[in-house]
């Protein structure tokens, strides 16, 4: 149709890259562009060469580039909102609400994935051995612990054992980790799930982020209680290593909370907070 040789060329797989980057966005074109190689292999050998080609991978990477676009991150929760949150219902009675004040400060605090804290919407995604257990909870003289089975890099299947601190401030973890499990216990003594509703029934990520959102806005996502407690550390002078251990991360990929923060970045350097603040700390 446009006279292009039918055996595919380096300058045929530039020219359909550059096309198809005005419709659709580059890392699309790249799948593209594999999907073109697997179907074409058998026919023409050397299409492999081609992909990889110097003339085609700096189209992409051109392509890229000019039509880059800027990734869409989730709010990180803060301090201040974890404070705003307890003049609401830090003094409600409601099992639900003491549930959620507790998820919502143990995974600020603890680093948790949301995933570690609540039963997926999915089916095929629930899986009863990744529940964390009443039995597991320990309390210490200034902090408590509990065991989480299985989390994403848990490569030996060890799972790991979460410890949140005392905060000296109206959102102490412990002091609210304390008052949900006072309720828990009175509702469902004989349960062995850690985190249960008040109709008995685990708190599903739905019902969580719907949860969230009286409270939040759209930009403050699941996510934002890892990324927001990632900050908190940070910004108390926490070492970058000690971040990455208590969080179980298993690369730098935390670092894209606390990058491009002149303050953060002044923090880290000193070891030391900025200001004066009470923040605390997770190992495993």
């Amino acid at each position: 149709m446009h006279d292009f040789p039918v055996e595919p060329t380096a300058d045929t797989l530039s020219f359909y890259t550059v096309y198809m980057c005005n419709h659709i966005k580059p890392s699309s074109v790249a799948s593209y562009l594999s999907g073109i190689q697997s179907e074409l292999e058998p026919f023409f050998p050397n299409i492999r060469s081609l992909r990889r080609s110097v003339l085609v991978q700096k189209t992409l990477l051109g392509c890229k580039r000019l039509r880059r676009s800027e990734p869409k991150r989730r709010k990180a929760l803060e301090l201040s909102d974890l404070n705003t949150l307890v003049q609401s219902i830090g003094n409600s009675k409601s099992h639900n609400d003491l549930l959620f004040l507790a998820q919502i400060t143990s995974g600020f605090f603890g680093l948790n994935r949301l995933g570690e804290l609540v039963w997926p919407d999915n089916r095929r995604l629930q899986a009863y051995a990744n529940v964390s257990m009443r039995h597991s909870v320990i309390f210490e003289e200034n902090h408590y612990s509990y065991h989480l089975p299985n989390h994403k890099s848990d490569k030996l299947f060890e799972g790991a054992r979460i410890v949140v601190q005392t905060v000296n401030s109206p959102y102490d973890p412990v002091y609210f980790f304390k008052k949900y499990l006072h309720s828990r216990d009175s509702l469902f003594p004989g349960r062995p799930e850690l985190w249960l509703r008040s109709d008995g029934s685990l708190p599903l990520r739905s019902w969580f982020i719907a949860y969230l959102h009286r409270f939040f806005p759209a930009d403050i996502s699941g996510h934002s209680l890892r990324s927001g407690g990632a900050l908190a550390l940070a910004l108390a002078g926490i070492p970058p290593e000690r971040i990455q251990d208590a969080g179980r991360w298993t690369s730098d990929a935390f670092k894209l909370y606390i990058r491009k923060h002149p303050i953060l970045l002044q923090s880290l350097i000193w070891g030391r907070p900025i200001h004066e603040g009470t923040t605390t700390h997770t190992t495993h």
